[in-house]
């Protein structure tokens, strides 16, 4: 990392009102890229989404982080594990997409594994006389779930998950986040960094512009960012109705969450759990997006659309529900217009670091913030 790059990201370092925003060669430095895979994707907590994603027993989805092929999966007693998606054997990838499956069986020569990552089976391998199948299991990774989320380490040697979320559950305590219920996922590229992606999601900044005619005028001003004890950034703000619909389809509001009630059932809170997820917790409904750098300038992105099972188990909620989903649709068609062209812009010689406005980009200051720290540490 050459000095200059030193000196911008330390003006990173400061409360939202002294800092600057991230250096632009942090949106577009194939260089920078590979410092983040080294320094943060395969360092410290990332964040994977809802852990309903893999709900029961036996269930699974194969992914990519940091270019490290995955497995997510919930064994047999119930517990949520992560495995390098690669045999023990020579390499081979063992499973791809989602399902069900009572054991991981390798493609490629039968080496067969059981959902605890033990290595069951082996054909003809009684042939080699050093070989043990106790020191053949699958690589595992730290792994654990909080509030209906997931998270991994490749890491062993890092703080633990708790250590690394703080206060995460307390500042959520209001919304029953860990007994909502993913209804919709979808996963799309976007042709910019990842970290632009999550900094639009978390700043009121842009929300009369870009959304001037869906959602703008639905958000107040939003509180002060609050001061929180772990690696993520939340901002709570009143709504006028629900955040969860466009301003046109209020009518369509279902109920708000069990429990919920004074302040917290009037707005939507917005966290950024660090580095790579953020969502916010409605009145009514919760949305998360994931995103992973593919390149400096594209990214992967997952989301998934939320509700309290006493929701989604009234008999109109499909009909509400897709409204919810249009609503989700037209803001990321709006945001990915305004993110494709930032990134066009940041990726000029001529692009600096900018000044935020420490109310309306507490969090991405915040971010802006642990992700200095990250890289210089």
């Amino acid at each position: 990392m050459h000095a200059d790059l030193i000196d911008q990201l330390a003006a990173s370092d400061a409360e939202p009102e002294l800092a600057v925003s991230l250096p632009p060669a942090c949106y577009r430095d194939p260089s920078v890229q590979e410092d983040e895979t080294r320094r943060i994707f395969r360092t410290g907590w990332i964040g994977l989404g809802r852990s309903d994603i893999v709900a029961e027993p036996g269930s699974y989805a194969a992914m990519e982080i940091a270019a490290v092929p995955l497995i997510l999966l919930r064994d047999q007693a119930g517990k949520i594990r992560c495995f390098a998606n690669s045999c023990r054997h020579r390499g081979a990838l063992l499973l791809q997409g989602q399902g069900t499956t009572r054991g991981i069986k390798c493609p490629f020569h039968g080496w067969n594994y059981r959902l605890d990552g033990t290595l069951a089976g082996a054909p003809r391998m009684e042939a080699s006389s050093c070989f043990q199948k106790s020191e053949n299991g699958l690589i595992e990774f730290a792994c654990g779930e909080r509030a209906g989320f997931a998270f991994i380490s490749m890491d062993g040697e890092r703080n633990d998950l708790d250590d690394h979320l703080g206060d995460f559950e307390a500042v959520h305590q209001p919304w029953p986040l860990a007994s909502l219920v993913t209804t919709r996922r979808r996963q799309l590229d976007v042709n910019c960094n990842w970290k632009i992606f999550l900094d639009v999601f978390n700043e009121y900044y842009h929300l009369t512009y870009v959304h001037a005619d869906t959602l703008g005028g639905l958000y107040h001003d939003p509180d002060a960012g609050d001061l929180v004890d772990g690696a993520f950034a939340s901002q709570f703000g009143e709504t006028h109705g629900t955040g969860g619909l466009l301003e046109n389809q209020q009518n369509h509001a279902l109920p708000l969450m069990p429990g919920l009630e004074g302040r917290p059932a009037r707005g939507t809170r917005y966290t950024w759990a660090f580095p790579n997820m953020t969502f916010a917790a409605s009145t009514d409904a919760l949305w998360v997006y994931e995103a992973y750098p593919l390149s400096p300038d594209r990214c992967m992105v997952r989301q998934s659309i939320c509700f309290p099972p006493e929701t989604v188990a009234l008999p109109d909620f499909e009909q509400h529900a897709r409204r919810y989903y249009e609503r989700f649709d037209a803001a990321m068609d709006e945001d990915i217009a305004a993110l494709e062209a930032q990134q066009q812009g940041l990726s000029s010689p001529y692009a600096r670091q900018g000044r935020f406005q420490p109310h309306l980009e507490a969090n991405v200051a915040a971010f802006a913030r642990w992700y200095a720290r990250q890289m210089l540490d």
